[in-house]
Formats: C-alpha cells, sequence, structure tokens
C-alpha cells in the first residue's frame, strides 16, 4: 500500500501549485454563482408570465423530475465515493466509482432532454411566453453544464488510464468532485423554486 494513503496532507494538496489551482477553480464557483443566481431571479420574475400558454401545472410530471433528482444527487454520492477511493490511491475503484458517476450523470440528461422534448410536443416552446423562455434557458444551461461535465469526467478517466494517479491527476479529480457537486447543488434549487413551486403556486 502506498505511502499516500497515511500522509496527512491529501494527494490533490501536496504542491503550492495544486492549492493555487484549486483556489482559483473556488473563485471560478463563485461566477458560477453569480451566473445561476441571475438565472434564477429572471426565471423568479418572469415564472408567472404565461402569455395564455401552458403554465407550470400544465406541463410539469413531478414523477420524472423524482426521478431525475434522485439520479443527480446519487451521482454525488458516488462523486464522493470516487474521492475517497482518490485518497486511498485505490486508482481502479476510484475509476470504476467515476463511471458510476458518468452513468448516472447520462441518465439524467437523457430524461431532461425526453422532458423538454415532451414540453415541445405539447406545444411549450421558449417562443410560447416568458415563463417558458427564462425555464428553458434556466435548465438548459444547467444541463449545458451536466454535458460538459460529462465529457470533462471521460477525458479525466482517460488521462488517468494514461499517467495513474499522481498529484496533478488527483487535483484534477478533485477539482472535478467540486465542480459537479456544485451542479448538484444548483440542481436542489431548480427543483425546489422551479418545480415544487411551479406546481404548488
Amino acid at each position: 500500500m502506498s505511502a499516500n494513503v497515511h500522509t496527512a496532507v491529501p494527494l490533490e494538496l501536496q504542491t503550492e501549485q495544486n492549492k493555487m489551482n484549486i483556489l482559483g477553480f473556488w473563485v471560478f464557483l463563485g461566477a458560477e454563482i453569480v451566473l445561476f443566481a441571475t438565472l434564477f431571479s429572471v426565471y423568479g420574475v418572469l415564472g408567472q408570465r404565461h402569455a395564455g400558454g401552458p403554465t407550470q401545472q400544465d406541463i410539469f410530471i413531478i414523477r420524472d423530475v423524482l426521478i431525475q433528482t434522485f439520479l443527480l444527487l446519487t451521482s454525488s454520492f458516488t462523486m464522493g465515493i470516487a474521492i475517497y477511493q482518490m485518497r486511498r490511491n485505490d486508482m481502479k475503484a476510484m475509476i470504476i466509482w467515476f463511471i458510476l458517476t458518468l452513468l448516472l450523470g447520462a441518465g439524467f440528461l437523457t430524461m431532461e432532454i425526453r422532458e423538454f422534448i415532451h414540453y415541445v410536443h405539447e406545444g411549450a416552446t421558449w417562443q410560447t411566453s416568458a415563463f417558458l423562455s427564462s425555464f428553458f434557458v434556466l435548465l438548459g444551461t444547467h444541463g449545458l453544464h451536466v454535458t460538459i461535465g460529462i465529457g470533462w469526467a471521460i477525458l479525466l478517466i482517460i488521462q488517468l488510464l494514461k499517467r495513474g494517479l499522481t498529484p496533478v491527476t488527483a487535483r484534477k479529480a478533485f477539482i472535478f468532485g467540486l465542480y459537479w457537486h456544485f451542479l448538484d447543488v444548483v440542481w436542489i434549487f431548480v427543483f425546489t423554486f422551479v418545480y415544487l413551486a411551479g406546481l404548488v403556486n
């Protein structure tokens, strides 16, 4: 077993460069928070402007949204286990949990695409009303981030297989973990303030 398992300092924090890169990514996430806060604010203003088109109660299917939520939150759990296995220096287990995270993320994305197709068939497009414009921009931006995350993780797995677990690859995996957890937190707000609030109001 590698000595890294017992070291007090995690592999991703063992160089000053890595620490600076991780700090820089926290700053980036701060900018992402501002982006999503703006989109939520726009939705908050426009969410009740239906212009005679479908309302939230007309198109939302809570069962599908619950499944999407389960998939994405479970992927956050598997991502946490992947980072735990990384800190145990078990790259094989880490990659397995990474792949499970990717599969759950892909399942979430597939359901979101199906959801959008359903809305369009119901006559709910981004041009229909201010509500739907703000809804599609908010959900589409989150979905785009998930798509980027899946591509990023695939490249990271390839790099891990080629280079092994090093301070550099560990730092990249840790940063990806921060990104993925951030997307899960954003989704909790989407689920609460878009879907649940939309069905109640």
